[in-house]
């Protein structure tokens, strides 16, 4: 399908189609020729940080007041599907700086905070990482174990997380913990730690990981780390507001991830079986074969139209958040349905890292299970379709 074909089919206005033809040849040009080996390598690239920021790719959905570009929601969904089709990692790596970083600093942090981070984080000048995941936190936010403890116009922070993406590289990094275990979620705190803050240990995760290889994942231990009081990131006790927002259009920077990849397997298996012989013709032509790129290719716009629906919804001021869990639970199982498929219709030709397939496989694996795993994204969408239980349980009964 031509750019032309894409942007006038799902109506992408003038703005999203100029980011989207942007970050496809950013994407071409600057990822394909490095992803293979920087995969097969688990190396993570600084380099690739400060040329993403030079596209301006980093900020384009930030404010341009702050030194963003101003793109839509819409127009960074486009993003991040042009960048998922060719590398899942950098792919993380911008929705980590762009939407769980500098989105809260940008809303949340005091003046001097922003002023000291955000253009060298919109430049690629500096990394950022939010490190929300603990061992016994994960989508239960209210379990967390690390503590915030004040000591005079200071916090001190003790306690570990897990995963947290850049975390080993960072320049900064938004904390969370907990200042009254009692209150669960609502005693919440975020606070903009430095890198290299004294009783900061960092660690890469222990084994390798099945995808994503080309990203920097670590464990943090902080053992009394003190930070100025006056890096709170959000209102006091209200840091669940502040993950959330970051979470928000994180999950839909993943779907918008996924549907890049569920693409690029459709369009390998498109090509493959276009080119591939057997018995005399072409594979495609096969009643079974045909059929299976006519599922990839429904499934696929399916879950584009969702994403595209989730952020025209947000876009024009209104509440997106069943969409969003709808587009990040169907775009997700759907690309790892699709690459799957592409695999073995490619055969041996799939099991190997010669081709992307086996590495979109990978990477789109941990994509339904961040920012909320499916199941998380079910119990939302239920629970927003049941409401509340409204009904008061009768005196003794029990059935």
């Amino acid at each position: 399908m031509s750019a032309l074909d894409y942007d006038q089919e799902y109506d992408l206005p003038p703005e999203a189609a100029t980011w989207r033809a942007a970050a496809a040849a950013f994407a071409a040009e600057t990822l394909a020729p490095q992803a293979r080996e920087a995969d097969r390598e688990g190396r993570f690239s600084p380099a690739m940080v400060r040329q993403l920021g030079a596209a301006g790719l980093i900020g384009a959905g930030l404010p341009v007041a702050a030194g963003g570009g101003g793109a839509s929601l819409l127009a960074a969904c486009a993003i991040a599907e042009e960048i998922g089709a060719v590398d899942g990692s950098a792919r993380g790596f911008l929705a980590v700086q762009a939407g769980l970083v500098l989105a809260p600093l940008l809303a949340h942090a005091p003046t001097a905070l922003r002023e000291a981070w955000a253009g060298r984080l919109i430049a690629g000048d500096a990394i950022g990482a939010c490190a929300l995941t603990e061992p016994e936190a994960g989508s239960d936010l209210g379990a967390m174990q690390t503590t915030l403890t004040p000591d005079g116009d200071e916090i001190v922070i003790n306690g570990s997380k897990v995963w947290i993406t850049n975390g080993g590289v960072a320049d900064i990094l938004l904390v969370f913990g907990q200042t009254d275990p009692a209150k669960k979620t609502r005693g919440l705190e975020c606070y903009a730690v430095p890198g290299d803050a004294p009783g900061l240990t960092r660690a890469p995760m222990k084994g390798r990981e099945l995808g994503h290889r080309a990203s920097d994942h670590a464990q943090l231990t902080f053992d009394g780390v003190r930070v100025p009081a006056a890096h709170r990131v959000g209102p006091a006790q209200g840091g669940m507001g502040v993950a959330m927002l970051g979470l928000e259009d994180g999950r839909l920077n993943v779907a918008a991830g996924a549907v890049g990849i569920h693409r690029a397997c459709l369009e390998a298996c498109v090509d493959f079986a276009r080119t591939r012989r057997q018995f005399g013709k072409r594979i495609g032509d096969f009643q079974q074969v045909g059929a299976t790129l006519a599922e990839m290719d429904v499934a696929l716009r399916a879950s584009r139209l969702m994403v595209h629906h989730a952020a025209r919804l947000k876009d024009r001021g209104l509440d997106n958040a069943q969409a969003v869990s709808a587009a990040k639970l169907h775009a997700t199982e759907a690309a790892l349905d699709a690459a799957t498929k592409a695999i073995q219709m490619h055969g041996s030709r799939g099991y190997t890292d010669e081709l992307p397939i086996e590495r979109h496989w990978r990477d789109v694996m941990a994509l339904t299970i961040y920012e909320g795993t499916s199941n998380i994204q079910r119990l939302i969408l239920g629970r927003t379709l049941l409401g509340r239980d409204t009904e008061k349980p009768s005196a003794g009964g029990t059935n």
